[in-house]
C-alpha cells in the first residue's frame, strides 16, 4: 500500500496559498482535504455577499481552479470573469454559480461537490463553516475593525482576532481532522487565510485532540504587508498554538533558516520557491517536503 492510499492529509487556509498546497497534494486524491476560509469580503466575493449574503466563495473557487487537471468547456465557464462597464464587471462566474446554488437552498458543501464532480476534482474541498461570518479585530487603541479587507488595512497593531458572529464549524471538517495523519497550515495570509478557520473552537479542539497527526506550518516565502507583516514570527506561531488549545506545532517548513525560532520549534529548511516567481511555492517542491514529513518519525 503506497503513502497516497494509506495516509490522509488535511490542509487549512485560504486563497492562493491553500490552492497551491492542495495542488501539491493532488496525488492523495480523496485522501486529501482542504478546509477553506469563508470570511473574505473583498472583490467579486465581497460584492456578492453585500447583495446576497451567504459565505464567501472566492477562496473555495480559487482552490478548485488550481486543482483542475483537464481544461474543458466546464472549467472555462467556472473560471470566466466578466469585463465591461456594467454591474457584472469583475464578477467571476464560478462565484455566481455557487451563490445561485446557495440561494436554491442547496447546502454549500453539496454545491461544492457538484462543481467538483463537474470539473473532475478528486481532492475534498470543505468550507470552514456553512454560515456567514466576518473577521473582526481589536486594535491596540481599543477600537474594533470588522471585515477582512479592513483588518488587512489596519494601521494599528492587533490585540485580538475573532469571528462575528460566532458560527459552528462544518462537521465534515472535524471528521477529516480526526482522521488525518497530517494537518498542514499555510502558506497564505496569516490573519485572513490561516487564522479564520482556527478561530472556530471545534477546529482548534479537533487539532489538539488528534495527537497522532503531525501538525505542519508552511511559512510564506516573502514578507506580508499590513498588520500581519508587523507581527513577529514567534507571535504568529504562538497565536496558532493558542487557537489549537496549546497543541504544539510539530514542524515549521521554511524557505530560509530561522535560528531565532530553533529553540522553541522544529524548523525544517527546504528550497520551496518557484523557479520563475521566488515569492510563490513550487507545487512539486511542496509535494516532496510534505511526503518527507509524512515519512519521518512523529
Amino acid at each position: 500500500m503506497d503513502i497516497y492510499s494509506s495516509h490522509k492529509v488535511v490542509a487549512i487556509g485560504g486563497g492562493h496559498g491553500l490552492g497551491r498546497m492542495l495542488a501539491a497534494l493532488k496525488d492523495f486524491g480523496s485522501n486529501a482535504t482542504g478546509i477553506v476560509t469563508t470570511t473574505d469580503n473583498g472583490g467579486s466575493t465581497g460584492r456578492i455577499r453585500h447583495c446576497q449574503g451567504g459565505i464567501a466563495w472566492g477562496d473555495t473557487r480559487n482552490c478548485i481552479n488550481q486543482l483542475i487537471t483537464e481544461p474543458s468547456i466546464s472549467s472555462m465557464i467556472f473560471e470566466y470573469r466578466f469585463r465591461g462597464l456594467g454591474e457584472l464587471d469583475g464578477h467571476n462566474l464560478g462565484n455566481l454559480i455557487l451563490t445561485a446554488m446557495d440561494n436554491l437552498s442547496i447546502r454549500p458543501l453539496q454545491a461544492i461537490n457538484l462543481v467538483r464532480e463537474m470539473l473532475k476534482v478528486d481532492v475534498n474541498i470543505l468550507p470552514m463553516t456553512e454560515h456567514p461570518s466576518d473577521l473582526r479585530a481589536l486594535s491596540t487603541n481599543g477600537g474594533w475593525v470588522k471585515g477582512e479587507t479592513s483588518v488587512d488595512e489596519m494601521s494599528e497593531d492587533l490585540l485580538r482576532l475573532d469571528l462575528d458572529p460566532e458560527v459552528p464549524a462544518i462537521s465534515e471538517a472535524i471528521i477529516a481532522i480526526q482522521q488525518a495523519n497530517a494537518i498542514v497550515l499555510g502558506p497564505g495570509s496569516f490573519l485572513t487565510s490561516i487564522m479564520p478557520p482556527l478561530l472556530l473552537p471545534e477546529i482548534g479542539k479537533a487539532i489538539n485532540n488528534n495527537k497522532n497527526a503531525k501538525l505542519i506550518l508552511v511559512l510564506n516565502l516573502s514578507p506580508e504587508s499590513g498588520p500581519a507583516g508587523r507581527m513577529e514570527r514567534q507571535q504568529k506561531l504562538t497565536w496558532i498554538e493558542r487557537a489549537c488549545q496549546g497543541r504544539k506545532i510539530d514542524t515549521v517548513l521554511s524557505g530560509s533558516p530561522l535560528p531565532e525560532l530553533e529553540e522553541q520549534w522544529n524548523i525544517v529548511t527546504r528550497d520551496l520557491a518557484s523557479m520563475n516567481r521566488g515569492w510563490r511555492h513550487d507545487r512539486d517542491k511542496l509535494h516532496k517536503a510534505i511526503l518527507e514529513q509524512l515519512n519521518s518519525p512523529h
